[in-house]
């Protein structure tokens, strides 16, 4: 195995120590509510998740981050950045990708291959996003843009099914089912995020909002979003 692939491996591993496996995005609410409850229905949410939300933004925009990081196209970062930002749909979304940001910032930072330029942009802003962090970590380790987009929906099913078996009667056997059956739908998610164009961008993801809202004052919870 060559050196690529240690690291993408490296990225897409849950021992990153960015906190993923604190955060449910809704899911642990559409369990509560009946909305998830067995193994057909947690397909049916992770692939409409998958095609009807990531894959029309939040992964484009990420890919956008990546591929300006490569480039060493600070100002389009900057202005990439901002528009992450402003896309939370709510609090908890907010802080949670605040909160990853901050902990992927720290870990490069502390990292030998972040060179100069990176260090000067994350000392630029005041509260770097994961996107950000994501971008740079994937510069820092040679990793090109469309790996690291597939490491980072890798990484987001990966903590999804951990998720489900903590949160269901969801055994290891069925995550890996649900692995082997939603892996059709991960490629087709990854190659029409890269193939749509900057004015197609946009989701409307009022099912996940909606649980994430609820989730913020849910009686007992297990995750912090």
């Amino acid at each position: 195995m060559n050196q690529a692939a240690f690291a993408l491996l490296r990225l897409a591993s849950p021992q990153l120590p960015i906190g993923g496996y604190s955060y449910s995005q809704g899911l642990e609410m559409a369990v509560e509510r009946g909305l998830v409850g067995d193994e057909a229905s947690a397909r049916r949410w992770l692939a409409d998740q998958m095609l009807l939300n990531l894959a029309r933004f939040e992964m484009p925009l990420l890919l956008a981050h990546c591929e300006a990081a490569a480039a060493e196209n600070w100002t389009e970062l900057l202005r990439l950045v901002g528009c992450h930002r402003a896309s939370r749909e709510t609090r908890e979304l907010h802080l949670e990708n605040r909160q990853m940001g901050y902990s992927l910032q720290q870990l490069l930072q502390n990292l030998p291959e972040l060179d100069k330029d990176a260090r000067d942009l994350f000392d630029r802003i005041e509260e770097p996003g994961l996107a950000l962090g994501w971008a740079l970590a994937a510069r820092a380790w040679a990793i090109a843009p469309a790996d690291a987009l597939g490491a980072w929906l890798w990484a987001w099913l990966e903590n999804q099914l951990a998720v489900l078996m903590k949160t269901l009667p969801l055994g290891q056997q069925a995550a890996q089912r649900l692995t082997s059956e939603l892996l059709p739908t991960l490629q087709r998610a990854q190659r029409e995020a890269q193939a749509l164009s900057p004015q197609h961008w946009g989701s409307a993801p009022f099912g996940l909002a909606l649980t994430s809202m609820a989730h913020e004052r849910q009686y007992s919870r297990l995750f912090r979003s």
